[in-house]
């Protein structure tokens, strides 16, 4: 091989390496370790069916760091830790959806397999979570984030039908999980996903698909 070409190709490596997805950034930023989740107590499975509901009024009093970790290992955590798989299942257990937290301390993406929060953004962006009001001051909200480059070789309808149902199965998870415990929440699609997406840093591939805003009911 020529030494010109040699340079060439290092070149073109070096460029590739400088237009990595943008939200690699949140790999490397800071996490915080959660409390063990609680996996016992609350409410019977039938009882929290029954007070499954959906309020738009909440409290601006912050979560705990327990009850937040026992809400994320609720939604997407890992149960079976010999195998990894999850609370909520998806399609092959392919894991595609990522679940962020966005309080008023920054926007973390849960790490399911360390039980942590990874720093995303060290910023308050509640308010661009969603159109309604109450987003900006809940004091938590939930969004939930399909990476379709786990989803590679499916036809486009299936990658979105798929994101959709395993979003579901996890936005319920919180839904019994709040039933449970005496909180409010509510699943929302009234997002303006790329002004979001962007805010984010996410790359094209991973796409915003709903939010959900969880807090203590307003007295």
């Amino acid at each position: 091989m020529k030494p010109l070409s040699s340079f060439i190709i290092v070149c073109l490596i070096l460029a590739a390496a400088c237009v990595r997805p943008a939200l690699t950034f949140a790999e490397s930023g800071p996490s915080i370790r959660l409390p063990a989740p609680q996996t016992d107590g609350g409410k019977p499975l039938m009882q929290a069916l029954k007070n499954r509901s959906t309020s738009r009024e909440f409290s601006t009093e912050k979560l705990s760091a327990q009850v937040l970790s026992s809400l994320l290992w609720a939604a997407f955590g890992v149960n079976r830790p010999a195998s990894g798989k999850r609370t909520a299942p998806s399609a092959k257990n392919r894991q595609e959806i990522d679940v962020y937290a966005a309080t008023a301390d920054g926007l973390y993406r849960y790490d399911a397999e360390k039980n942590s929060l990874v720093l995303v953004l060290k910023e308050d962006i509640r308010k661009q979570t969603g159109k309604q009001d109450f987003v900006a001051t809940a004091p938590l909200n939930l969004v939930y984030v399909a990476d379709f480059s786990k989803v590679a070789g499916e036809t486009e309808l299936e990658k979105a039908l798929y994101a959709g149902a395993d979003t579901g199965f996890i936005s319920q998870n919180v839904y019994l999980f709040c039933a449970s415990q005496g909180l409010a929440t509510v699943v929302r699609g009234y997002v303006d996903k790329p002004a979001l997406e962007k805010k984010m840093g996410l790359p094209l591939n991973q796409k915003v698909i709903l939010a959900q805003t969880v807090g203590y009911p307003k007295k």
